[in-house]
């Protein structure tokens, strides 16, 4: 069994939380037993997550080796000029080490269903939209390396993983593909 799920934003990939008090997980979600999450979908960030019951299934989803695409859109603080776009698709030098290229480009403000909180608004600091494909997948990846070219991350939605899409799924709504 393969299930895509809208991840919510502030709601924690796994099905328990050890914190006290208890962050808000997938248990909430009315999912299949037995199912658990291939991958990671930080908790601050939001959309697809692909759960399966498949051991075998799982490791191909996210082994690095078969360098799986993931594409994102992403809201950064600030406007990219061609340098920070160029410098994302060459990769861009983190303390764990060099990043894959990617594939990046600006995009309009897509049409995105709101979130909440919302993300702080401010009239002095102009944002923008990012598509970012990574085909690498480390942890908090796409904000290290928005920050590192001086674009901050202000909000983070996975669209695909491989050949499986979000489509049309609102948060915490998901259904079975496989």
């Amino acid at each position: 069994m393969l299930i895509a799920l809208n991840k919510p934003f502030n709601m924690l990939c796994q099905f328990t939380d050890p914190q006290q008090p208890p962050r808000p997980t997938l248990a909430a979600l009315g999912l299949p037993p037995r199912v658990y999450a291939a991958g990671r979908l930080d908790y601050d960030s939001e959309g697809l997550l692909l759960l399966t019951d498949q051991g075998a299934l799982a490791h191909r989803l996210t082994d690095p080796r078969h360098k799986a695409a993931k594409t994102y859109l992403v809201q950064v603080e600030g406007v990219p000029d061609e340098e920070k776009l160029a410098a994302l698709r060459r990769g861009v030098q983190l303390k764990d080490g060099p990043t894959l290229p990617a594939r990046v480009q600006q995009i309009a403000a897509p049409t995105l269903w709101p979130r909440n909180p919302p993300v702080r608004f401010r009239k002095t600091v102009p944002d923008a939209w990012l598509e970012i494909t990574l085909r690498e997948g480390r942890n908090r990846q796409v904000r290290r390396m928005t920050a590192a070219v001086g674009l901050p991350t202000l909000r983070l939605v996975r669209i695909a993983m491989g050949e499986h899409s979000l489509g049309d799924l609102q948060p915490g709504q998901w259904r079975q593909i496989a």
